[in-house]
């Protein structure tokens, strides 16, 4: 058997029991106080505690010792390991996760170069690749394979998150506030980069954003897609769900909310789209 591992940022929510994910939780520290992400904190608690006391929690890696003791829970019982990570230049998570397998057999770990559910859509094609009796190796160079397409991208409905946690100035947060700008943050080549800036209502620049991407990426797979956002409202969700069926026929529209994770880093009101983008072209 190959078990598919992964860390708490890829956002997978009921999907991470419903395809059997092996999930390590992430390190949360918020007003001193060590949690982990999923487990014992989440975003509401985040929410909570700014509002409060205007603090933001501060995010850290699993130490080798912790992915050791993590993946001999599977090759223990014989099984192979094909564990995909959270971006390398975002975080330690995978430096440490490789230093952990290279003390064993079996393991292999895949650097997604993206983040929340753009990684999260590398572990289910994972997870489809397990079910139909494929080796750990060859699931391995499979992931990697699709990794340049993942589309991995967010808007930003306030930079207050953004301004408290170093990410941007007080300047900037500034003229984003008067100017009622919500820039959109990009994945690339596993960084994070500030791309297109809408002006207006978060629900008109949203829908924007969405027509804009799937011009932009324009060969989405169809097999799914996800809408992943930290406390969106249901209407807004519903907007974008609605916008994305106008535009290309995905099967599976999956919702999740953002890790704890996540959503130190952007604060309420985020959300993206992300896919596969290796298809065919859409027409138009």
């Amino acid at each position: 058997m190959v078990k598919i591992t992964t860390d708490s940022t890829a956002d997978l929510n009921a999907d991470f029991e419903k395809y059997d994910i092996g999930v390590l939780p992430l390190n949360v520290i918020l007003d001193g106080e060590s949690y982990l992400d999923g487990e014992n904190i989440a975003p509401d608690d985040i929410y909570a505690k700014y509002a409060e006391k205007k603090i933001l929690p501060k995010t850290a890696a699993r130490s080798p010792e912790d992915f050791k003791a993590f993946f001999e829970r599977y090759t223990s019982a014989g099984d192979e390991v094909v564990h995909i990570n959270l971006s390398s230049k975002i975080s330690m998570t995978h430096e440490n996760a490789v230093k952990a397998a290279s003390e064993m057999k079996g393991v292999y770990v895949v650097d997604s170069l993206s983040l929340s559910s753009g990684t999260g859509l590398l572990v289910l094609y994972a997870a489809e690749l397990a079910k139909k009796g494929l080796e750990g190796k060859e699931i391995a160079e499979l992931v990697k394979k699709r990794i340049p397409y993942v589309q991995a991208s967010f808007v930003v409905d306030t930079m207050e998150y953004l301004h408290k946690g170093g990410r941007c100035s007080s300047l900037a947060r500034i003229a984003a506030t008067v100017l009622r700008i919500k820039p959109t943050i990009l994945v690339k080549n596993g960084s994070m980069e500030v791309g297109k800036k809408y002006m207006g209502s978060f629900d008109k620049v949203i829908v924007k954003y969405v027509e804009n991407t799937l011009d932009e990426f324009d060969s989405p797979d169809l097999t799914r897609i996800f809408i992943t956002h930290t406390s969106a409202s249901p209407e807004t969700v519903k907007k974008v769900r609605e916008k994305i069926l106008e535009i290309a026929p995905f099967a599976e529209i999956k919702e999740t909310i953002a890790s704890s994770t996540i959503t130190s880093h952007c604060g309420k009101g985020t959300l993206g789209i992300l896919y596969i983008n290796d298809g065919e072209k859409l027409k138009k």
